[in-house]
């Protein structure tokens, strides 16, 4: 279940880059509101010599009104139009055109009616004198670059979006995975707690991101935060913030994880690992949805969607004493239990397909094809780390092959699996199912129902073979 949010953060600038280029045809509006004809031309000489400057002007306040539909990116405003003042003019720039930054030019320096402007939302006030036009082409090309990044932010914005539309990038066609996009779908529309488990690889954080990125929140902030990489003695602080001398070291403050996720999401990876004070403490912010930070009394409101993942079997804590029952169910929410790989095996050579054409992109090389060993090779595996180990595996057989096709030798697997090379060594029928039966043994922790419901035969016949041929 990998969504390719691994392309490199340089492609995808690149992208928004070209994007970018596009969107600047169309070039930066910039009008000025001026009364004085001799002054205004000037003006508009001065800020033409940047061919990416579209530049109009306007003699009265009711001219400009009537072109604001345009949506400038700056408005350079006499102060003391003949129809209006700069400051009803302003307010009605800022209802109609939000995102229009204002300069104010007086010809007069009055300090109380910048500041009163500034505070109004003009971007800044400016003297009529010899150096006016120089400040202002400063002031403009200072506007421009903060468009540019917002711009770039928002383009950045939108490839994340794409990149998390799972139905396009989440790969695997196998009933569990598409049990897995069913719960998604149900998570998506609404904004119930979700807890994510799964073996180590299995892609927790990247179904939490595809919640995310598809939900009504995707414009909000994606907090992840891994609790067992965290010291015991540093996570609430990490979690809920602190104060300025809150503890030793605490020289600033600072807003915790939960704080910073605002009306989007906040994702705690590996909850299971939380010591039981943290567990009490977290237990008392999702009941009351607020938060204070260490050493202060301000109580923060929590608008923040949760989502949990952990790889440990929460309610097997809860009955060991490990974990608290009462957060458990707190957290349990929308529960989506991810299959591990050898339990979605159709979905293995769609993930290599997947990765393959990945890697070529990223490198600019042509895709290389499995050969059909290395497809028995691949299949005959259990993959132990999942979806994160075949990708790793793919990646170096890539690099491995010489020619175009990538063949068994160039396949190796990082975990010893007594199952992957089953083949390539010649050994007795009696021998492979002595090899087969320890393997689903040692995978299912010895119990015998399991293996042998996995490998679909009675449970007597492992019985009978522990005993006949010895298997330990």
């Amino acid at each position: 279940m990998e969504i390719s949010h691994n392309e490199t953060f340089i492609e995808i600038y690149r992208l928004c880059y070209c994007k970018l280029k596009l969107l600047r045809l169309e070039g930066f509006k910039i009008f000025i509101a001026e009364d004085d004809v001799w002054y205004s031309e000037i003006l508009r000489y001065h800020l033409e010599l940047n061919p990416d400057f579209e530049v109009r002007t306007f003699d009265s306040g009711k001219k400009l009104k009537a072109a604001l539909h345009l949506k400038p990116n700056v408005v350079t405003l006499d102060y003391s139009l003949p129809d209006t003042n700069g400051k009803e003019l302003l307010a009605y720039i800022k209802s109609e055109s939000p995102d229009t930054q204002v300069v104010i030019i007086s010809g007069q320096e009055d300090i109380s009616t910048a500041v009163d402007l500034l505070k109004e939302g003009a971007y800044d006030y400016l003297v009529k004198d010899d150096d006016t036009k120089d400040r202002i082409w400063k002031t403009i090309l200072h506007i421009n670059e903060n468009v540019s990044l917002k711009d770039e932010i928002n383009i950045l914005k939108s490839e994340v979006e794409k990149k998390y539309d799972f139905s396009k990038t989440i790969k695997g066609n196998s009933p569990a995975i598409r049990k897995v996009f069913r719960l998604i779908e149900k998570a998506i529309s609404n904004n119930i707690t979700v807890s994510i488990t799964g073996e180590t690889g299995t892609g927790k954080e990247v179904i939490a991101k595809a919640i995310h990125y598809n939900s009504e929140r995707k414009k909000e902030p994606f907090i992840a935060i891994n609790v067992a990489a965290v010291p015991s003695e540093l996570i609430e602080s990490e979690l809920f913030g602190h104060e300025r001398g809150a503890f030793t070291g605490a020289q600033t403050r600072r807003k915790g994880k939960f704080e910073e996720a605002g009306k989007g999401t906040i994702f705690l990876d590996e909850i299971g690992e939380m010591d039981a004070n943290m567990q009490s403490k977290l237990l008392r912010v999702l009941q009351e949805r607020e938060v204070v930070r260490i050493g202060g009394n301000e109580v923060v409101k929590l608008k923040c969607r949760v989502v949990v993942a952990t790889h440990r079997d929460l309610l097997q804590e809860v009955k060991k004493g490990n974990f608290r029952q009462d957060l458990y169910y707190r957290l349990l929410g929308l529960p989506i239990d991810l299959p591990p790989l050898r339990a979605r095996k159709e979905d293995v050579l769609i993930l290599t397909k997947h990765f393959i054409d990945e890697y070529a992109k990223e490198n600019g090389v042509n895709p290389k094809k499995l050969s059909e060993q290395a497809n028995k090779k691949l299949l005959a595996y259990s993959f132990p780390g999942n979806i994160r180990e075949l990708k790793a595996v793919i990646e170096l057989a890539t690099v491995l092959a010489d020619g175009d096709e990538i063949e068994p030798n160039n396949i190796n697997f990082p975990s010893t699996d007594p199952l992957s090379d089953l083949t390539l060594e010649v050994k007795s029928l009696k021998e492979y199912t002595n090899i087969i039966i320890k393997h689903f043994l040692d995978k299912h922790n010895n119990n015998v129902i399991e293996a042998a419901k996995e490998l679909q035969i009675g449970k007597s016949t492992i019985y009978r073979m522990l005993k006949e041929e010895h298997i330990n």
